[in-house]
């Protein structure tokens, strides 16, 4: 909120660009760590229009926020519905997860708006402009998605260690909460040292894909002609597309995003606002490609390596991993358990920042991150020790998430459409309609997912 009052202030008062000292992420201490200093300072250098910065070091400061928030777009739930869809359907609904991947651009785009303009995430202004019974209702609703979200993440990594270690579903799950417990370490040690351990997960997520895909040998005219022109191949592929997109545009980050650029650099002069946010837009546009990217490829070697061999029943998680390794050798099978340990790993701290983001932000209340990591991790280790599929616990969590996203991406389009809040940043016409096209497609086709699903078809 300090954020936000002091850009009210100073909106029209021709100051130079100054900067906050706190990053708002969870559990950020008051007195930056070094690195977090040099990179605020690099900052203000590019902003104010000093220093001699050229070329990828002139972005390098505003690198980050972007990259925590393309972990959801990676995580286990994309491995369950990417299989799905390449191994059923080939090629067909690759044009799906590329637009999917745009949509997501435009709306991690609008978040990290939010948060540049007002200086007050996506959960603060839903309490602020909102009846007090709906705001309540929301957070009812994003709690419910933080914890089919943690379920899912840390089953993904709890499934991935057993693939790779050979150890009990047990084991996994506590090797999965150590790990995870070590990288919202990193939190404490200021939102560079966090951004580093989160950009390290995702890079070793993109080059054990970026092997499968040497090792798979796709058709690359196929990918080039279904990246492009959208068919669904049946009443299946639209359930399936449904879900790749489900999988794909998440709630809970769109609320951390707004987060983390709050008070990451502050800025009080209009123009070191519009330069501010255009490098944001650059964070997400690289980061989100990278995602795109390892989406497009978790459904193109399922399609080369399954569909086109006729196996096109292989629709779970550990029953690829079994199936990779006669067709393609035994490392393909273990790049593909350690990617799914790299998502779940980092997905899930990224989840648990989500969920205190949310809790701060709807009802001003705060819970040790180690304390809700340990409480909503709960679930995940009851279905595991209860030994329920993880694949299919995998595919059901989607449909929560479905279900929630309407409430993150309307409230969000609606705030970034209004002057009052967003001041020289507000949505252009062309963003509005563009921005409320997107989500009434979200909305439209995960509703259908979820009628689709509640209904057994």
């Amino acid at each position: 909120m300090s954020g936000k009052r002091e850009l009210d202030e100073s909106r029209d008062s021709g100051q130079t660009p100054t900067v906050g000292i706190e990053p708002n992420l969870p559990g950020a201490v008051a007195i930056l760590p070094a690195g977090d200093r040099a990179t605020v300072a690099a900052a203000v250098e590019v902003l104010s229009g000093r220093g001699t910065r050229r070329g990828l070091a002139r972005l390098t400061p505003f690198l980050g926020p972007a990259i925590v928030a393309s972990v959801a777009y990676v995580d286990p739930g994309n491995f369950a519905t990417n299989l799905q869809g390449g191994s059923q359907l080939g090629y067909t609904l690759l044009w799906v997860v590329v637009a999917s991947n745009l949509m997501a651009m435009l709306v991690q785009t609008l978040a990290a708006k939010l948060g540049i303009a007002t200086g007050c995430n996506l959960a603060e202004h839903c309490r602020e402009q909102f009846p007090r019974w709906l705001s309540l209702a929301l957070w009812v609703v994003m709690e419910i998605v933080a914890m089919a979200t943690d379920l899912a993440e840390v089953l993904g990594a709890a499934l991935g260690f057993h693939l790779l270690f050979g150890m009990s579903m047990g084991a996994a799950g506590a090797c999965t909460a150590l790990a995870t417990f070590l990288i919202l370490g990193a939190d404490r040690l200021g939102f560079r040292r966090l951004e580093g351990v989160i950009t390290l997960l995702v890079a070793s997520i993109a080059v054990c894909y970026l092997a499968e895909l040497i090792l798979a040998g796709p058709d690359w005219r196929q990918v080039a002609y279904h990246a492009v022109v959208p068919s669904f191949g049946g009443q299946a592929g639209l359930v399936l597309a449904a879900g790749i997109l489900g999988a794909t545009v998440m709630p809970h980050v769109i609320f951390l995003h707004s987060a983390l650029t709050q008070g990451r650099i502050v800025v009080t002069d209009a123009g070191a606002r519009w330069r501010l946010q255009r490098y944001q837009i650059l964070d997400v546009v690289i980061a989100m490609s990278v995602a795109g990217a390892i989406n497009a490829a978790m459904l193109i070697v399922a399609a080369c390596t399954f569909h086109q061999r006729g196996l096109t029943h292989v629709d779970a998680i550990d029953q690829a991993y079994v199936t990779l390794q006669p067709l393609l050798g035994s490392a393909a099978g273990s790049l593909f358990a350690l990617a799914l340990v790299a998502a779940g790993l980092s997905s899930s701290a990224v989840g648990t920042l989500s969920g205190q983001v949310i809790m701060q932000g709807f009802v001003r209340r705060h819970i040790p991150v180690w304390l809700r990591r340990a409480l909503t991790m709960l679930p995940a280790l009851l279905v595991i020790a209860i030994g329920i599929d993880p694949t299919r616990t995998l595919v059901l969590s989607q449909v929560v998430l479905s279900f929630a996203l309407p409430f993150a991406v309307v409230p969000l389009v609606l705030f970034t459409s209004r002057r009052s809040l967003m001041g020289e940043l507000v949505n252009r016409r062309p963003t509005v309609v563009l921005a409320s096209v997107v989500a009434g497609l979200v909305v439209a086709l995960n509703l259908y997912l979820l009628a689709r699903t509640l209904g057994g078809a």
